[in-house]
């Protein structure tokens, strides 16, 4: 699979020279205050105004749910009952690192224009093939063990997902590539061992306290799984429809427009969490866009709906938990999860506009995650997208894959 090729982080005032959207065009502002505002605002520094909607879907997942599946698809190891993304943490008492979680200066300013620049670069991206094609990559911490002997585990795992959309063509995922569990840190290991290095272990459901348990089962998690995910035409869910390709192409380019499709979605959508309410349902809806095979003018309107929710936050300075530099998108409110409440973002690279990483970020620790180390601040759950692109062949499936 094509590798997303990037190119270091741009000079901000070069790129916005290069890449301003219309709408900040200042020869346009003369009527509408808006604009202006907004200008201005970023200009000084401003970021958008953190809401209070609470964001109840706990794990973002990367890759949009196939057909007929109940929840974000992730990298599912065969041998590990897990049911959402990954997640990854900081060592067990140390200060968050590069490798394993995101680093924000929220005082950098330009944000929001980084964002639209982003959207701008989207514009210029191949417009059609035969297959679209992602491939990601996971990182999952869970904790297990008794009150006074906790530790973390990390299932680390990757995903390839190969849309066809020509008539006559598949689409096939392959999860659980290279799928591993182990101990997190060194200090995780020598408690796993105290405890007489057991093989399997039980953890809390990730969706919150009291929510089932997962079986986590130490070493690798045997063959990568295979999948048909497309139902005749249909290849994508999007909130309550599955939709064709067709579907997809026919989706309105213009911002307002595509928010006003998507508002009309979520009112159609009967299983949307109401406690999210819209601005974070349309910003997860977004997000799934600009993953898809939509028109390049469609996934640069998908990233101009998303600056302009009320309540998320665009901080200018980002680093996903793979070290790569970008413009973080920061939904309001937080989401409760057993390990405690996280805060969810995405990280998009402005230079590309490109999807890199979608993330959640502990904000206040429960007591079982303090128990095994884990501290605010650190990524409790990524999906990092290391491929996105057009090809003109299918995917190879692993020989030892299981159908």
């Amino acid at each position: 699979m094509k590798k997303i090729q990037r190119a270091g982080r741009p000079d901000v005032m070069k790129l916005l020279a290069d890449a301003r959207p219309e709408e900040l065009d200042p020869a346009l502002l003369a009527d509408a205050p808006r604009q202006r505002t907004d200008l201005a605002r970023i200009l000084a520094g401003g970021t958008e105004g953190q809401g209070q909607l609470r964001v109840v879907r706990p794990f973002w997942g990367g890759m949009v749910r196939p057909l007929g599946t109940a929840v974000a698809l992730t990298a599912v190891a065969a041998t590990v009952v897990v049911v959402s993304t990954a997640d990854s943490q900081t060592p067990s008492g140390g200060a968050v690192t590069r490798s394993q979680a995101s680093s924000v200066d929220p005082a950098v300013p330009g944000g929001r224009l980084e964002l639209l620049a982003a959207a701008k670069k989207a514009e210029a991206s191949p417009a059609e093939g035969t297959y679209w094609q992602t491939a990601t990559r996971s990182d999952s911490v869970d904790v297990v063990g008794k009150e006074g002997t906790l530790f973390a585990v990390s299932t680390t795992s990757k995903a390839e997902w190969s849309v066809g959309v020509r008539q006559g063509t598949q689409s096939l995922m392959v999860t659980g590539i290279d799928g591993a569990t182990a101990p997190r840190t060194a200090a995780d290991k020598a408690r796993w061992e105290a405890a007489g290095s057991p093989a399997t272990l039980q953890a809390p459901g990730r969706e919150g306290a009291g929510t089932g348990t997962l079986e986590i089962v130490i070493g690798s998690q045997g063959r990568p799984l295979v999948m048909e995910t497309n139902s005749d035409e249909e290849i994508y869910s999007l909130g309550p429809r599955n939709v064709s390709y067709n579907d997809l192409r026919a989706l309105p380019p213009k911002s307002d427009e595509l928010t006003a499709y998507l508002k009309a979605l979520y009112a159609e959508d009967s299983g949307a969490e109401t406690a999210a309410g819209q601005t974070a349902w349309i910003l997860r809806r977004t997000a799934d866009l600009v993953t898809m095979p939509v028109k390049p003018a469609v996934r640069a309107a998908a990233y101009r709906v998303m600056a302009d929710l009320p309540g998320v936050r665009v901080l200018a300075r980002a680093t996903d938990p793979l070290g790569r530099e970008g413009v973080a998108v920061v939904a309001p409110g937080t989401v409760r999860t057993s390990l405690g409440s996280v805060e969810q973002r995405l990280v998009v690279d402005p230079s590309t506009g490109e999807m890199l990483c979608e993330q959640d970020i502990l904000v206040e620790p429960s007591a079982r995650a303090e128990g095994a180390g884990l501290k605010a601040g650190t990524t409790v759950n990524y999906q990092a997208t290391t491929g996105m692109s057009w090809g003109e062949q299918q995917i190879t499936v692993p020989e030892n894959a299981q159908r």
